[in-house]
């Protein structure tokens, strides 16, 4: 019982601080800019689809060559893992009766960069 109160705290809570920073911040009227290091390289787009995620499968798109996707809850469960011998630039994920949740998709490219989005499965209608 105490777990599951940490665990829905831990969720709220993550809400919470995401909301706060996709607000919009103004100073004056205008928007603050946020200004991204070059690094010398183009930047990378990836898109998830469909959001939220139903039916249990959902698409990455990435203008860089993926090598490597793995799915985890929110709590850090691993529920999927793919390594591409061959990467790729566009993957459909098909997942075994995830449940409903936020789950943290982490991918990896072939550069070693690598990021995190965040995905919202819901049960299918």
């Amino acid at each position: 019982m105490l777990m599951k109160h940490f665990l829905l705290l831990l969720v709220v809570l993550s809400f919470s601080i995401n909301l706060y920073s996709q607000r919009e911040r103004v100073d004056n009227g205008n928007p603050v800019k946020q200004e991204l290091p070059d690094r010398g390289q183009a930047e990378n787009i990836v898109t998830i689809y469909p959001v939220p995620v139903r039916d249990n499968s959902f698409t990455i798109k990435s203008t860089k060559e993926i090598s490597y996707i793995k799915v985890t809850n929110i709590i850090g469960q691993e529920i999927y893992r793919v390594k591409f011998t061959t990467p790729q630039i566009f993957f459909k994920i098909n997942l075994e009766n995830p449940g409903r949740g936020i789950y943290l998709v982490v991918i990896l490219f072939s550069d070693n960069s690598r990021i995190v989005k965040k995905v919202m499965i819901e049960n299918a209608e």
